[in-house]
């Protein structure tokens, strides 16, 4: 079978829509314990009606753990997530030993020594009219079947701009820069709608062994990772619905290219497919002129790998999850 058919079969099999999951059939599952976490920064818009679906989940017992990681926020996305139930740590009191937070990335890897469920599922808490199947699609799954490991979210992002709104065209770096470079380098996973997607869940088991990059480039990076350690037959993906966001600026977006492109050329080079991308450094045009930014990515060894090796402090409390009650 060559690439573009098993690509084929695999969107024919392990493609799913949030709606084969109704929420009823995952009450008290009694299967694997479930964290669901939201990095979060300056998110007071939306975060208090997230919390308070997913917390509705934790009252069904369809999952475990409700947990926000805040990035110093300046509005009051803190007290909202605390005040609607969320557990909330601040992502700079998550292993300060390594320094500041490096972007979200690095505080997804540190919320991993917190989280304390068997499957854990990032979302974004940047969603407008989020709903509960944002959780349910992802999770769902993989509590039907054992041999499913990463599970993607996709949906359609309407782009708003000038007080009209487009049904498609919120995913530009997604559509114009991760897909066609998935295409071109790892066909196997060009049925992947949204590679970019923030809304993910995994094993926990397989998490701990991946490594993290700490910016942008952390879902592109992880995707990849978990199809080269559970090939194909372990990853699926969802079709959540609609997905409304704020839009970043072209202005933005381009580092976020360069960014995501960087990660792969990362992973090519380690695989004797690249020599030096010389991406590490990307030249903005501004109305000043040239902007260097530096785009080079710091990664975070798996945390399996990082907990074996750590020795913590005189009278430190060990990082190994707690059990849930």
């Amino acid at each position: 079978m060559g690439t573009s058919d098993a690509s084929l079969r695999w969107l024919r099999t392990h493609s799913f829509d949030h709606a084969d999951f109704p929420q009823e059939s995952l009450a008290a599952h009694g299967g694997p314990r479930i964290s669901v976490c939201l990095p979060a920064r300056e998110e007071a818009a939306t975060i208090g009606q997230i919390v308070t679906a997913l917390v509705g989940l934790r009252e069904l017992g369809v999952i475990d753990e409700v947990v926000v990681v805040d990035a110093d926020s300046e509005d009051a996305t803190a007290a909202l997530a605390r005040d609607a139930g969320a557990d909330v740590h601040n992502q700079a009191a998550l292993v300060p030993g390594l320094g500041p937070v490096l972007g979200k990335g690095d505080a997804m890897w540190r919320a991993l020594t917190v989280l304390r469920g068997d499957i854990v599922c990032f979302l974004d808490g940047a969603s407008e009219a989020f709903g509960a199947h944002f959780a349910t699609g992802l999770i769902a799954p993989m509590l039907r079947d054992p041999r499913l490991h990463f599970v993607k979210g996709s949906y359609r992002r309407p782009f708003r701009a000038g007080g009209v709104e487009l049904a498609e065209g919120g995913g530009r770096v997604n559509d114009l820069v991760a897909r066609p470079l998935l295409n071109r380098f790892y066909p196997e996973l060009a049925a992947v709608r949204q590679p970019l997607a923030g809304e993910f869940a995994a094993r926990r088991e397989l998490l701990e062994r991946l490594p993290f990059f700490t910016g942008y480039s952390v879902e592109i990076g992880l995707l990849i990772d978990s199809y080269q350690q559970v090939g194909l037959a372990g990853l699926a993906q969802v079709d959540l619905g609609v997905r409304h966001n704020r839009h970043q600026s072209l202005h933005d977006l381009g580092p976020m290219a360069a960014a995501v492109l960087g990660a792969l050329c990362r992973r090519l080079q380690e695989d004797g497919r690249l020599h030096d991308s010389g991406i590490d450094r990307f030249l903005a045009v501004g109305d000043e002129g040239m902007e260097p930014r530096d785009l080079s990515s710091v990664e975070r060894p798996p945390v399996a790998d990082w907990l074996r090796d750590a020795v913590p402090p005189a009278g430190a409390v060990p990082m190994a999850p707690a059990p849930l009650r």
